[in-house]
């Protein structure tokens, strides 16, 4: 029998992006602790290092050439200004790619989409989101066989995880430029934060890889077995926490003690060779290697 998700503690949840580099997990924290305002790195090891931005937490892990970032998810960032969208603009675009030019839309004043020189998609905007008090927000678009299921999707996330609602929601209407009906965008909270989503029929090339996941932080393992149980349902364990949700969104279920045990040059070594045989974490085995 799964947990009750209502006998969990009250605290905010803690589910942050982790992004897969190849060996440059430092050089990209450092870049965008350059670029983004009011960013700092927060913790390092060998494997990830963690910055914050504006109150939204990044991973950066150092998990080889395996996996490559593509746009199925994007970060959207409501820019103060044109001086601030022009900025960070000009920051991204050297050694990137444009995905939508610079330029005044139905839905934003100036807007564009842009590919850094690590492969991270970034969805820029001054006007058009006001009532967005949050900064950074993730944006999940499903493409090919997951066209159509953006809120199939949201509602199985908000069903999984406590305080979560959808905030506003768009459709394609009739005679636009996609499937009627489908979701142009929505906005949705998980816990205090806030995530988007959208479908596309168009023909890309890409979809939902682990170069993206979700970290989901959890204090006791009560929490991880139920979240564990939960997201992998008609999905996939993969291995160390890793796990592929219905919609092919990788997740990470962790216990909030593993960075700490990581950082600790004494345990590092054993701590990694107990997870190394683990699917779903187990903390007891973590904290006894």
């Amino acid at each position: 029998m799964s947990p009750d998700l209502r006998t969990f503690s009250e605290k905010d949840l803690s589910i942050f992006p982790c992004l897969w580099f190849d060996g440059k997990a430092r050089e990209a924290a450092e870049f965008y602790c350059s670029v983004l305002e009011n960013t700092v790195i927060t913790s390092e090891n060998n494997i990830v290092v963690t910055f914050e931005s504006s109150g939204q937490k990044f991973m950066c892990l150092n998990g080889g050439p395996e996996f490559k970032i593509n746009p199925s998810i994007s970060f959207y960032i409501i820019c103060k200004s044109e001086d601030e969208i022009d900025r960070l603009w000009e920051a991204f675009i050297k050694g990137g790619s444009v995905l939508m030019p610079l330029g005044k839309y139905d839905w934003s004043n100036k807007y564009g989409w842009v590919c850094d020189r690590y492969g991270v998609n970034w969805q820029l905007s001054y006007g058009g989101i006001e009532d967005i008090s949050q900064k950074i927000s993730p944006v999940l678009m499903f493409t090919g066989n997951q066209c159509g299921k953006a809120e199939q999707a949201f509602n199985f996330y908000i069903s999984v995880f406590r305080n979560s609602k959808v905030k506003s929601i768009a459709r394609y209407l009739k005679g636009e430029n996609d499937v009627e009906g489908t979701i142009k965008h929505a906005q949705f909270y998980l816990g205090n934060k806030i995530f988007m989503s959208m479908d596309s029929s168009y023909q890309h090339q890409f979809s939902f890889n682990e170069a993206v996941s979700f970290v989901v932080e959890c204090d006791t393992q009560e929490e991880i077995d139920y979240y564990w149980e939960r997201l992998t349902e008609g999905g996939e364990e993969v291995q160390c926490g890793w796990l592929k949700d219905k919609f092919g969104v990788s997740w990470q279920v962790v216990p909030a003690i593993l960075g700490k045990l990581m950082s600790d040059p004494s345990r590092a070594e054993r701590v990694t060779a107990a997870f190394l045989k683990m699917k779903k974490f187990d903390i007891e085995k973590l904290l006894n290697a």
